[in-house]
C-alpha cells in the first residue's frame, strides 16, 4: 500500500462550498478530486487544462469568434466604417 501524507492549504470559503457542491453530485470527496488532479499532473507532467490570463483566449470569445466567422462565411455580417479606420 502507498504510503500517505497531509497537505494543508487556505482557500475562499466560497470556492470550496461550490466545488463540495459539485464533488458531492459526482459522487466525489474534495480529498479524492485533489487526489485525481495530483494523479493527473503527475502522469501527464502539466496542468490537465488551460490556463489563460489573456480574455482573447477564453471558451466564450473562442465561441464568440467561431460564430462571428460562421457568420461572415454565410453572408450575415454587416459592416460599417468606423471613425479609427483611415482612408
Amino acid at each position: 500500500m502507498a504510503q500517505t501524507t497531509q497537505v494543508s492549504f487556505r482557500i475562499d470559503e466560497d470556492v470550496k462550498h461550490s466545488a463540495e457542491n459539485v464533488l458531492d453530485d459526482l459522487g466525489l470527496t474534495l480529498s479524492a478530486a485533489i487526489t485525481v488532479f495530483l494523479k493527473k499532473v503527475g502522469r501527464e507532467h502539466r496542468i490537465p487544462f488551460d490556463l489563460s490570463v489573456d480574455p482573447f483566449y477564453s471558451e466564450s470569445n473562442i465561441r464568440y469568434l467561431e460564430q462571428k466567422m460562421e457568420d461572415y462565411k454565410a453572408g450575415r455580417l454587416n459592416f460599417a466604417e468606423h471613425e479609427l479606420i483611415e482612408d
